[in-house]
């Protein structure tokens, strides 16, 4: 659900156009010259937002809070500034659509798993037999002995859509994406496309301690002296940056978490900076070796001196299926996979315990 929009966002110059500030002056134009008549209504600056009417924010289904019009006193309000905003989509409020029902799916299936061949095989022929899809999968995936000595597989097999990493490109043939495995995999088919959840820059067979420069949107924020630094999406959050100290951030928040690896600092935490800006990492000019980078695990790289490496966030969410919602999906993959907050819980009293207590505490008093 698209946000609504109240005010759009207009530089003033000398010159400008008169234009019209509901959230200030009601229906009235004003420009440079106009005079100001009536006084603006008064507005609370509270975070709470049950006094503003519905006309100047909605809440939607986001997971982000409203936007309301803030005026402060009666000749000003906040507006966006043009120079400023981040063209970051929000990803829920977003919604993955097929114009024409969909035909091409790309199947990845987890390496040397023997327990996902037979589901692997039933989901290939419902795909291809009852649905009529196409079926893209890993050339390597074929030459799997289980899989090569099934006759029965053998008619279905036959049409496969098959494709090598690194030197088939089908991004532009394929609909969606099914996944049989685990965080590794769906990793994996994120990469064949580019997106990046996490990149890590590290001192790799150097005994001495990393010493890389951060910059953010230009400027020196800081110098990592340890074993390296972490940059993460909100998804990559709960992986290597969480082993780190970080924390977890659900995918739905626009930001870029930053986190030291065994930093020889004690005040050096983890940080979380807006999605919007431009991350440059390199080696600082007295590093005494050099560094390494790797990009979700993989394609690991030596950075030497003049190096750099600019990151950014895209402008394209990687859409997903919920089995239920964003929140609730999120929260079980913790609780499943982390066991995130599991503990022993506390038991209850029973009457007798709370009759007992209370005569403890009254013969105290």
């Amino acid at each position: 659900m698209e946000q609504e929009k109240v005010n759009e966002s207009k530089e003033l110059s000398a010159d400008a156009a008169s234009y019209c500030c509901s959230a200030c002056h009601g229906d009235e134009d004003w420009g440079p010259g106009h005079p100001i008549r009536g006084r603006a209504k008064s507005r609370s600056l509270s975070a709470s937002p049950a006094l503003a009417s519905t006309r100047e924010f909605r809440r939607t289904r986001s997971l982000h809070g409203p936007c309301p019009v803030t005026t402060f006193g009666p000749k000003a309000c906040v507006l966006q500034n043009p120079q400023t905003i981040m063209h970051i989509q929000d990803p829920a409020s977003q919604r993955l659509t097929w114009n024409k029902p969909p035909k091409s799916v790309l199947v990845i299936k987890k390496i040397r798993d023997a327990s996902l061949l037979q589901p692997f095989k039933e989901l290939c022929v419902h795909l291809m037999e009852e649905n009529n899809m196409v079926v893209y999968v890993e050339k390597k995936v074929l030459e799997d002995p289980a899989i090569v000595n099934d006759d029965r597989f053998g008619p279905v097999k036959r049409r496969f859509c098959t494709f090598r990493e690194d030197y088939d490109d089908i991004s532009n043939q394929i609909d969606f994406i099914i996944c049989l495995g685990g965080d590794g995999t769906l990793l994996y088919a994120s990469s064949l496309f580019q997106v990046l959840n996490e990149v890590v820059i590290d001192r790799g067979p150097s005994s001495y301690l990393s010493n890389v420069d951060v910059y953010l949107d230009g400027h020196l924020i800081t110098t990592v002296q340890g074993d390296g630094v972490i940059v993460s999406t909100p998804t990559g959050s709960t992986a290597y940056a969480a082993a780190a100290g970080a924390s977890m951030i659900h995918p739905n928040v626009p930001a870029i978490m930053i986190t030291p690896i065994c930093p020889h600092s004690l005040s050096f935490r983890p940080i979380v900076v807006p999605a919007g800006v431009e991350l440059k990492i390199m080696l600082s000019p007295e590093a005494r070796n050099t560094a390494w980078v790797s990009f979700d695990g993989r394609k690991r790289q030596e950075i030497r001196h003049g190096d750099s490496i600019s990151i950014t966030t895209s402008c394209y969410p990687l859409p997903s299926i919920c089995v239920r919602d964003p929140v609730s999906d999120w929260f079980e993959s913790l609780a499943q996979c982390l066991h995130w907050n599991v503990r022993k819980k506390q038991a209850h009293f029973t009457e007798d315990e709370d009759g007992e207590e209370d005569g403890e505490q009254g013969a105290g008093s």
